[in-house]
């Protein structure tokens, strides 16, 4: 892969070095089938990183992109899931925690269609992969065809979907719903606190935090969460992973995720129509969920989209980068685009210290510039707000955030995020979802079909 370093790119110098730099990043965490996050922090393969990571790869190889994918869909099980970690079995296990022999997933998962091999998690995490499947596609649709890609990955990525669309309507109300942390992808977000006190903590004895190991500690979750999201996982795993067996102590529309759901709904329909089938389903799918998505979670007085804790039926009364992702819409009504644009600028999300977003309200009571989600600034979010102001116009303000999340991306040496406040680089170093978005960022090929 090292001849990907040499391929041709009609770009600035530094951009060039900033491309090459990317680049190198991926070859050095590409184990042979897969991409890892990080060497250190996260190695094994996990759901939504590869999807972001194939959106980069494209760039380079669609070959590889298709493979990223691909790999990950190995480990979907029968009733649509996939989950969120499929696990490389050269990696010891206690490399990391929650390791294989925790989630038992060819045993307990066995009832709700777990596969005997690989090894995987049974949680989940953000749908974003039929975009990023489209997209890999629109890169090199000969390509595409001649190895039949979509035929390939379609009818897997509509039973994910309908998986969540069914199976995780725990609300009733046509969302999906997460049932752990871990799912949203905004593992210890403020928005979950007031959720996770419900939850008995497991004792500090029944696991080791390996995240620890490489993270520093004031960059983490703390134990207290950390025991909660063990607990929450154990009684999933010993109800089978059966979400109706399941007496989830943890239930929330979160409205990213259903963003998500949504945008990758209309890139089911675009593939659909590419294989010569009818993409209505789909799109329609899309256009109601963007509906139900404003009349659950939109929160007209803070003019951002809010989740809902289904044990209480409540929304969430707290401001984080979930509820600006749904900008990616095209089919939100203007007047809510507005309302977001203008909270993306307000004091609540303006960081001093980076051009990119905060996770958390700047003047929120439980904001933390350091401690992972709770106010760090992403790459991925900002690539998914980027992509939102593009899709309604709003290019000033992409151009802006693009700038920034390039300059940041180089000067961080592709951290995992960084501080909002100081701008200082946290979390890992070479993270692959950040270098391969930056590749994206970068291109100069010509803007590819819109879903």
């Amino acid at each position: 892969m090292k001849s990907l370093l040499d391929r041709p790119a009609p770009t600035a110098a530094a951009d060039l070095t900033l491309r090459r730099g990317a680049a190198r990043v991926l070859i050095d965490n590409w184990t042979g089938t897969s991409t890892v996050p990080s060497r250190t922090l996260y190695p094994h393969q996990w759901s939504w990183d590869s999807a972001f990571i194939a959106i980069g790869l494209r760039h380079l190889s669609v070959r590889r992109a298709q493979q990223e994918l691909e790999s990950l869909l190995a480990g979907q099980w029968a009733d649509g899931r996939i989950p969120h970690i499929v696990f490389n079995p050269a990696v010891p296990y206690d490399a990391y925690f929650p390791s294989p022999d925790f989630w038992q997933s060819a045993h307990a998962g066995r009832p709700s269609g777990a596969p005997s091999a690989p090894q995987t998690s049974g949680l989940v995490q953000p749908p974003v992969h039929a975009l990023a499947a489209w997209l890999v596609h629109a890169a090199d649709p000969g390509e595409s065809r001649r190895r039949g890609f979509l035929d390939r990955v379609h009818p897997r990525l509509a039973a994910w979907h309908d998986y969540l669309l069914t199976r995780r309507d725990l609300g009733g109300a046509g969302l999906a719903a997460v049932v752990h942390p871990w799912e949203p992808g905004m593992d210890n977000s403020p928005c979950w606190d007031r959720a996770l006190e419900r939850v008995e903590p497991a004792a500090p004895e029944e696991f080791h935090r390996a995240d620890l190991d490489h993270g520093h500690p004031a960059d983490r979750p703390t134990d207290l969460d950390y025991g909660r999201y063990v607990r929450l996982a154990a009684d999933y795993r010993e109800a089978g992973y059966d979400d109706r067996a399941t007496r989830h102590r943890f239930t929330v529309e979160d409205p990213c995720f259903n963003a998500l759901l949504a945008v990758s709904e209309l890139a089911l329909a675009a593939m659909a129509r590419e294989l010569g089938r009818t993409g209505a389903a789909h799109a329609e799918r899309a256009r109601d969920l963007s509906r139900r998505l404003v009349d659950r979670l939109w929160d007209d007085t803070a003019g951002i989209f809010r989740a809902r804790d289904l044990a209480t039926g409540a929304m969430v009364d707290e401001r984080s980068i979930s509820g600006l992702v749904p900008l990616i819409l095209p089919h939100l009504p203007q007047d809510i685009v507005r309302r977001l644009h203008a909270t993306l600028g307000s004091p609540h999300f303006k960081a001093p210290g980076t051009r990119l977003v905060p996770s958390y309200d700047l003047t929120g009571h439980a904001f933390d510039p350091q401690r992972y989600w709770r106010g760090p600034a992403w790459f991925n979010t900002a690539w998914l707000i980027h992509r939102g102001l593009r899709t309604h116009h709003l290019h000033a303000d992409a151009e802006r955030l693009r700038e920034g999340f390039l300059t940041e991306a180089g000067r961080s040496r592709f951290a995992e995020y960084v501080d909002p406040v100081s701008g200082t680089a946290r979390g890992a170093r070479q993270f692959s979802w950040t270098a391969a978005l930056t590749l994206d960022l970068l291109s100069t090929q010509p803007k590819e079909p819109t879903p």
